[in-house]
């Protein structure tokens, strides 16, 4: 799916999001146009999914992180529920789930009270029956995809 150009640029571009397509071509020693076909291409594909600076929760004043599985009423589904909680800026990530519960939500705060309005927040909306929290002591390894463009 992803030659030996398609890794390096991911890599270069990853450690150096403000390197630029002509100093990109003269590191990688190919041409200003092929560098930019094929970031386009991997744009295109959905392979590159953003350009956008990488942020941190903890830098922005959001110190706390923790994990919320719901349990939904299922006579309104995952949609509406996940809508809703696309209107709470704490909320980070929302997936659908197996086993107990229907949704897990990534949610960060700024502190422990504010956890508690966070998890006030989400419990309230319409759809959510019952929701169990866990909180993030420590990241060990934060969020990462890069390993999987040289992945076997």
């Amino acid at each position: 799916m992803l030659d030996d150009l398609d890794r390096n640029l991911i890599d270069l571009f990853a450690a150096e999001p403000r390197v630029g397509v002509l100093e990109a071509s003269r590191r990688l020693g190919v041409a200003r146009g092929t560098v930019q076909a094929r970031l386009d291409k991997l744009e295109s594909r959905g392979v590159v999914t953003g350009w956008g600076p990488d942020l941190s929760p903890a830098a922005l004043g959001f110190g706390v992180t923790a994990f919320l599985t719901l349990e939904i009423s299922q006579a309104g589904g995952h949609d509406a529920v996940a809508a809703r909680l696309a209107e709470i800026p704490e909320v980070l990530e929302v997936c659908t789930i197996t086993g107990v519960g229907d949704l897990w939500c990534r949610v960060v705060a700024r502190g422990n009270a504010d956890l508690q309005r966070v998890i006030d927040r989400v419990v309230s909306l319409d759809g959510v029956v019952r929701s169990a929290t866990v909180v993030a002591l420590a990241t060990l390894v934060p969020h990462r995809v890069r390993p999987l463009v040289r992945a076997p």
